[in-house]
């Protein structure tokens, strides 16, 4: 070796003794340093593996779950409208003025409860003159009863003819007629009265009133003074594929269909019955029309909003993992089931997922460990540690 020549480093002095007898050259500087760069790639490259022997294969962190078999429900997304199952509009139904207003826009009322008060004094001498008319024609239906029963005593004695007779008695028949008349006119009067006083008819939410004291209203108006409409329950009305009618049909009979109403942007929602089907699919988009029916007891559903429903069809036993946990590949879907230390690659064929959960139709039977996590560094027989699901996660 030359004179000047750079020492060599010490993880290669184990191989110098075999360089020295392989190389019969001269060693200068630059052959050093050559020899240096051969070791280095023989230690990065196994050089020294070999005789070590094979390394242990590297274990993969990976976080798992369990393949559970549960209920789970068939069901179908969709958008659907809140709409009143009654809603009324209050008009008037005699030409007069607002006297009063009885509730404040936007009220919850009760059925009954007075909401407009209507000038009614016309109807008031109206109704007393029918009642003079009444009284009048009650006395001389009294009149005509004597002079019948007179002239019927007469007749007997010989005192008077037949014709007198029957004079009071079309007379007496006149005078009750008279009085049917002068009754049904006065009832007539009495409901025209009860006009006047505009009650709500359901109970629910009223709208702001469109008019005030002292308004003129009549019945041609065609805006309504107000309108209520019921909260309690309400409908919710949306379309699904008419793939799912015969199913939903059959779930109906066994009374195991329902439909979930959700709030968007929030986690509200209320749950309800299938009220009716449409007797008619839509040839132009092969959509049927579904009406729910929801208690909305605490009114969070409001007439007119659009919302989230969820038509749970039926509830079917099913094997789910989380839906991180399924891989694909050009053959198909595949689920890595950690058993006894190593990943098995598993393929699965999945029904439908929702919500985060895939639903297994075959596959698994349930209670195998999934990967979820860590599935890049997986092949088939990897070994595996499962680690600590991360918090939040």
């Amino acid at each position: 070796m030359a004179k000047n020549a750079p020492k060599v480093p010490d993880f290669l002095s184990r191989n110098w003794a075999l360089l020295k007898r392989q190389s019969r050259l001269r060693l200068t500087g630059g052959g050093v340093l050559l020899l240096i760069a051969v070791m280095l790639v023989r230690a990065l490259f196994g050089g020294d593996s070999a005789a070590k022997g094979p390394q242990r294969a590297r274990i993969v962190s990976v976080e798992i779950a369990k393949a559970e078999k549960k209920d789970v429900p068939v069901d179908v997304d969709s958008i659907g409208t809140v709409t009143p199952i009654s809603s009324v509009a209050l008009k008037s139904r005699v030409e007069t003025t607002i006297v009063d207003v009885h509730f404040q826009d936007g009220a919850h009322v009760k059925e009954g409860d007075l909401l407009f008060t209507l000038d009614g004094r016309q109807v008031d001498a109206q109704i007393a003159q029918a009642e003079g008319n009444l009284v009048k024609s009650r006395s001389q239906l009294e009149l005509a009863q004597r002079d019948y029963k007179r002239y019927s005593d007469l007749i007997t004695k010989g005192a008077t003819t037949q014709v007198s007779v029957d004079n009071a008695k079309t007379a007496m028949d006149t005078a009750n007629a008279t009085i049917v008349a002068d009754q049904a006119l006065l009832d007539n009067l009495k409901v025209q009265k009860s006009y006047t006083l505009i009650t709500a008819p359901i109970s629910g939410r009223i709208s702001a009133a469109s008019v005030k004291v002292g308004n003129f209203v009549r019945p041609a108006d065609t805006a309504p003074l107000a309108t209520i409409n019921q909260m309690a329950p309400v409908y919710v009305t949306f379309a699904v594929p008419q793939r799912v009618l015969s199913d939903l049909r059959d779930g109906m009979k066994a009374d195991l269909s329902s439909v979930v109403a959700t709030i968007p942007g929030t986690a509200k929602s209320e749950t309800g019955k299938i009220a009716m089907v449409e007797n008619t699919v839509d040839p132009t988009t092969g959509m049927v029309t579904v009406r729910g029916i929801m208690g909305n007891e605490n009114e969070l559903l409001w007439p007119g909003i659009l919302v989230n429903t969820k038509l749970i069809v039926r509830t079917e036993q099913a094997v789910v993992v989380p839906s991180v946990a399924v891989q694909r590949s050009q053959t198909g879907s595949f689920v890595f089931v950690v058993k006894d230390g190593k990943a098995q690659v598993t393929p699965v064929t999945v029904s439908r997922t929702s919500q985060g959960i895939s639903v297994i139709d075959s596959g698994l039977s349930g209670n195998e460990d999934v990967v979820t996590d860590g599935q890049l560094l997986l092949s088939n027989g990897s070994p595996v540690e499962p680690r600590t699901r991360k918090a939040g996660v």
